[in-house]
């Protein structure tokens, strides 16, 4: 923690240490215990406050109308932000991120403001010139916003990312966030408000009551060109995810459409020069060993691990949709992603290092392997998940048979297979054997789950990092009608089992465009019901963490009243993509052929009654009493009535070896971060008569892709986007 300490003369001591404790109060400062330094409301570990002797006294920077004689001081601990609402775009997350405020026995002292300047008068004024002063080879770094003037030198010491934030040292963060536009927020201010030490001095305002603008020069100016076909929810930093048509189209993720998940901005390494970036090997005892890419690929054995990658706010849509409002990117179901990893074992290195790799060593189940980036990303993971034999846990130089692309951590990474993809750290270059785990925000309070009742601000503390991740699955992509026709993978007459049996379709060719049924040539009347055999075909993944194989997965297609089994698919026994590793680190992929239930399609949108329709049996009632807002609530609250619409609702679930199985719902599972987005995954779709030119049937749906779908890919991004624009920004 840090403190405001200001010496003045005996004769004013009293009455500014008074006004400063009420202003400090104002902005959510809180007095500091005598004896404590624990940092509550950040629940992270504090550090001690500097002793008399200890103290930094910073060069003599700042204007000063008179001297002043030190005196005992009053000393005021603020209150630290919650980091927790802050990170997930980088720079500026860090830039927010500090404690405040001004530690010395000799702080500089407020210039005389002119007379125009109403801001509150008991608050300091700080020249520009003497912010400038205090950039980053300064021992109390400062930045500015709008007018006033933040000290960061605590959070820099404190925390990873320190060397970041220098960028901004001595300067404006606006700059920045106008970069890391995600961050301009309400609640971002709010909590910036709380570490300010002063305003700037009026003589540097301009007529608007701000200094002149800087510019600086962009961060992400290097970073690599992307895939045009990612569904992008965040520029700079980049994050996105492939479009579902894309998503498990292979068993292997291409490169290219693998899901982009950052911080800040890619770091630049030479290729040329690939070979001679360093890993820092760091023991408990203090001693360090430094490799080399070149000799790790010379002195160890290389190993294949086939290993699913996921964030943990995969589907954080869905439990924003259907549970309520949650912090963070709102991935759809595409923020995971199955790849061919190849690197030196872990613990083959720690070995090398002087390391007691012994899987039944007392002490490592007490000590974690901490990774840091080399844009100063920090994790960690229990140590003895890398100890294990069978746990595969790699530096990785290559994905896929190539070597590892810049987004994904070029030249070397960390792939610890069946845990949260957070704990893979990208462009690795240190690795720290600790006591406890990572210190950084990212382990320590970013990625945990909490109950559906703790709120905005739980006891972080209380839940455990998230470490290995729970089984999820998800619908990818559905076909219905004639549309089966276009199924991708069901050529050469090869179908799909459906209720123990085999169907095979006919799969020519037909000329209409993918996303519409196709039109007949002459108009025909909107029939009243949906056909009694229409097909649907559908595909998707599902996975497990901790390596646990997917046994089964079941798919209902009328809101969760019928099941049935989709057919697994065995990719790894086909010789173009075999798995390695020692358990089952990849995603499943599945695929489903049935027939719809008959659903009603009334020629108007207006017709209610109050007892139920004849025509229409109560059974398909209920079909569309599950759809209308695909989370099985009824469709006008009567059994009785008709809906605007009738819907069904496809539903997938899957469950692992150890019978581990997908909770029904998103408002059980609930947390505000949407981390562990893992309830049954729900598509609706809807039947309508098409009243254009032609007539007849047409389906459609906004959550996934595929034939006779009124909605295609585009349509689906830019939903995801206003998603993601109206829940604001985070992991």
């Amino acid at each position: 923690m840090s403190r405001l300490v200001c010496r003045i003369n005996p004769v004013m001591a009293t009455q500014l240490a008074r006004i400063a404790a009420d202003k400090l109060m104002k902005h959510g400062a809180r007095r500091a215990p005598a004896s404590s330094t624990i940092c509550h409301p950040c629940r992270l570990r504090a550090r001690p406050l500097h002793t008399s002797a200890s103290r930094r006294t910073p060069p003599n920077t700042t204007s000063r109308s008179a001297p002043q004689t030190p005196t005992s001081s009053t000393a005021i601990t603020a209150r630290v932000a919650p980091i927790g609402w802050l990170v997930g775009g980088g720079l500026v997350a860090s830039l927010l991120a500090f404690s405040q405020t001004h530690d010395t026995d000799n702080p500089p002292e407020a210039s005389v403001s002119p007379s125009a300047d109403d801001r509150d008068p008991s608050i300091p004024r700080f020249r520009l010139s003497d912010v400038r002063k205090h950039d980053a080879n300064s021992p109390e770094p400062w930045v500015t916003f709008e007018d006033k003037v933040y000290n960061i030198t605590d959070w820099v010491e404190a925390h990873p990312g320190g060397d970041v934030i220098l960028r901004a040292a001595g300067w404006s963060i606006e700059p920045y966030w106008n970069i890391f536009s995600i961050h301009k927020a309400p609640h971002i201010r709010e909590i910036l408000e709380q570490y300010m030490i002063g305003f700037i001095d009026a003589a540097d305002l301009g007529p608007d009551g701000r200094p002149a603008a800087e510019s600086i020069e962009d961060p992400f100016v290097d970073d690599p060109v992307r895939d045009p076909r990612l569904i992008t929810h965040t520029v700079k930093p980049r994050n996105a995810e492939p479009p579902n048509e894309e998503l498990d189209r292979t068993f292997y993720t291409p490169n290219e459409l693998f899901y982009i998940r950052h911080h800040m901005w890619v770091p630049v390494v030479e290729e040329a020069k690939a070979d001679e970036f360093a890993l820092t090997v760091e023991l408990p005892d203090g001693e360090a060993k430094r490799y080399t890419i070149g000799e790790l690929r010379s002195k160890f054995p290389t190993h294949k691990v086939t290993a699913a990658l996921q964030c943990s706010g995969n589907r954080r849509n869905d439990m924003t949709r259907h549970a309520g409002k949650t912090n963070g990117l709102q991935w759809g179901v595409g923020a995971i992603s199955n790849a061919e990893w190849e690197g030196v074992r872990l613990s083959d290195v720690l070995a090398d290092a002087g390391l007691d790799t012994t899987p039944a060593q007392p002490e490592a189940n007490s000590l974690h392997a901490q990774f840091t980036g080399a844009e100063a990303y920090s994790a960690s993971v229990p140590l003895p998940k890398v100890l294990s034999p069978t746990g595969d846990v790699l530096l990785a130089f290559n994905m896929n048979g190539e070597p590892l692309p810049r987004d994904h951590g070029f030249p070397l990474r960390a792939v610890v297979p069946g845990n949260v993809a957070a704990r893979s750290v990208k462009w690795l270059n240190k690795i720290v054997i600790s006591d406890e785990e990572a210190t950084s925000q990212w382990q320590r309070r970013d990625y945990k789950s909490f109950g559906p009742n703790e709120g905005p601000n739980p006891d972080w503390d209380k839940a455990p990092s998230i470490q290995e991740m729970p089984i999820t699955s998800a619908i990818t992509g559905v076909w219905v009608g004639d549309c089966v026709r276009k199924v991708p993978w069901m050529g050469g007459g090869n179908g799909v089992k459906s209720g123990g049996s085999k169907r095979t379709i006919d799969i020519a060719a037909t000329p209409q465009k993918v996303g519409f049924t196709p039109k007949p040539e002459t108009a025909a009347p909107c029939p009243e019901t949906t056909p009694d055999n229409e097909p649907i075909v559908l595909q998707g993944y599902a996975y497990s963490g901790g390596g646990r194989k997917i046994t089964r997965v079941d798919v209902s297609l009328d809101g969760g009243a019928t099941w049935d089994q989709a057919e697994l698919v065995d990719d790894c026994s086909n010789p173009a993509t075999p798995c390695y590793g020692n358990k089952s680190w990849g995603w499943t992929r599945w695929r489903y052929n049935g027939t719809l239930p008959v659903l009603s399609l009334p020629t108007s949108t207006t017709t209610t009654t109050s007892s139920p329709t004849p025509q229409i049996p109560t059974a398909i009632q209920k079909v569309g009493q599950d759809c209308e807002d695909g989370f099985g609530q009824s469709v006008g609250g009567l059994m009785g009535q008709l809906p605007k619409k009738q819907c069904t609702t496809l539903i997938v679930k899957a469950t692992d070896e150890s019978y581990n199985t997908q909770p029904e719902s998103h408002k059980g599972i609930y947390n505000v971060r949407g981390n562990l987005a893992t309830a049954w995954h729900r598509v609706r779709i809807c039947p309508e008569c098409n009243k254009g030119k032609g007539g007849g049937l047409v389906w459609n749906t906004g959550e996934t892709y595929g034939c006779g779908f009124r909605k295609e890919a585009e349509e689906v991004r830019e939903g995801m986007r206003a998603a993601s624009a109206s829940s604001g920004s985070g992991k």
